[in-house]
């Protein structure tokens, strides 16, 4: 049975983080993409058990893994270091931006946009 969103909430982000307001690792933004790399999860917090079992399915990005654990993103990141710094999950980041996909894909997100308004 998973807690219900009133239950989560009264778990407070620091106790989530061990108290750590930073992530060792300043790898992550909001496209960083993440991944398991490892299946054990012995002594690891329920969090970290659930970022794990979510990216079992393949990559996800940091907003979606944050999205997913309803957990603001400065806490996602400090769980994801501890991952990383583990061996449980790897990152990549995407490729190089050129300027030609971005104003596409501005362009796709702006039409898109326009049509549900």
């Amino acid at each position: 049975m998973t807690p219900s969103r009133r239950e989560r909430a009264l778990v407070r982000p620091h106790v989530v983080t061990g108290g750590r307001a930073r992530p060792t690792r300043n790898i992550f933004d909001l496209v960083t993409l993440v991944m398991a790399a490892r299946t054990d999860m012995t002594g690891l917090s329920p969090e970290k058990r659930r970022v794990l079992e979510l990216c079992r399915g393949g990559a996800l990005s940091v907003a979606e893994v944050a999205g997913h654990l309803s957990l603001p993103l400065s806490v996602v990141k400090v769980l994801l270091s501890d991952l990383v710094d583990s061996g449980h999950i790897v990152t990549r980041v995407g490729g190089p931006d050129d300027g030609e996909t971005s104003t596409r894909l501005l362009q796709e997100v702006l039409n898109g946009l326009r049509a549900r308004l």
